[in-house]
């Protein structure tokens, strides 16, 4: 039997793995902690459990940096010898490949977070997945933060009335509080994003507040596709680009509503697309990127 790839799709909520046959799932990452021995322990223990011959590693990593960019570490910490390569990658990269593959466009992908990423005919293009701190726009956490930022206008007198109010009050009885145990909360980031749902639900049962925060997030989101579009765009006459929107965030129908509105008026000729596959497909398919690939230059690769 020929030897494979084992393909690897990590993020904070778990760590999908694919080799052969077989798909497992692992614990997410732990952002504390270094990230190359993580990915390299999962390797392992995925080749163990499956017992494939594997000869090439290839990951999409969830918040990539450039120090973390190491393929050689990653190479030497699996100490497998039939491991001859291994090609690391940010998830917004395998995002791409796994939704559009070899089409040119753009992939937002809208979870508690978001990144964007556009791949042209020589140019690549990343907006936003600044982390909630910086950006994030359009992002579960984006849509919580407005949501509780109008449940406290209300409460000051500085807003209108919401819906959102009691979903609130229903965790903080005492809304004057709130902030202190927000604060507090090793778990504030995902608490934040958890009223995403709320604001949807609220806005499909006719909340005029959770409405106007779910439109202007489709906006943000529709914004990021034609700025990283307009980056990569070539002087080719007619060029077509497909547009590709995944994540929890879209789950929201007035929001997939707004965002497919201000993608049909942009000055670009794009069309949606549903995604071709998943984060797994397009780690898998890291493996086989061809060198003169726009998307060749965003890997770090590493051969024994």
């Amino acid at each position: 039997m020929s030897a494979a790839v084992l393909a690897i799709d990590a993020g904070q909520t778990g760590i999908k793995v694919r080799v052969r046959e077989h798909d497992i799932v692992f614990p997410g990452i732990r952002t504390g902690e270094p990230l190359i021995p993580q990915l390299a322990a999962v390797a392992r223990a995925a080749i163990e459990r499956t017992g494939a011959e594997v000869s090439v590693v290839s990951a999409g990593v969830s918040g990539l940096t450039t120090r973390e960019s190491d393929a050689a570490a990653f190479l030497a910490r699996i100490d497998d010898a039939a491991v001859r390569e291994v090609i690391l990658a940010h998830d917004s990269t395998t995002s791409f490949l796994g939704a559009l593959g070899d089409a040119r466009g753009a992939v937002v992908a809208a979870g508690t977070g978001v990144v964007t990423l556009a791949v042209g005919a020589s140019r690549v293009a990343r907006v936003d997945g600044w982390g909630y701190l910086m950006g994030d726009a359009g992002s579960g956490y984006w849509i919580g933060r407005e949501a509780l930022d109008a449940v406290m206008r209300e409460y000051d007198g500085r807003g209108p009335a919401t819906a959102l109010r009691p979903v609130a009050e229903e965790r903080w009885p005492d809304l004057s509080q709130a902030y202190i145990h927000l604060q507090s909360d090793p778990e504030r980031v995902s608490v934040i994003a958890s009223f995403a749902a709320h604001v949807s639900r609220l806005a499909t049962e006719g909340d005029a507040v959770s409405q106007d925060i779910t439109v202007r997030a489709g906006g943000e989101l529709a914004h990021s596709v034609e700025t990283a579009l307009r980056r990569v765009r070539s002087d080719e006459p007619g060029e077509h680009f497909a547009a590709c929107a995944i994540g929890g965030v879209f789950r929201s129908p007035r929001l997939r509503e707004a965002f497919a509105s201000h993608i049909a008026a942009s000055e670009f000729d794009v069309t949606l697309v549903e995604p071709l596959g998943h984060g797994i497909d397009g780690a898998a398919a890291l493996a086989g990127l061809a060198p003169q690939h726009p998307l060749a230059h965003a890997v770090s690769i590493a051969h024994a």
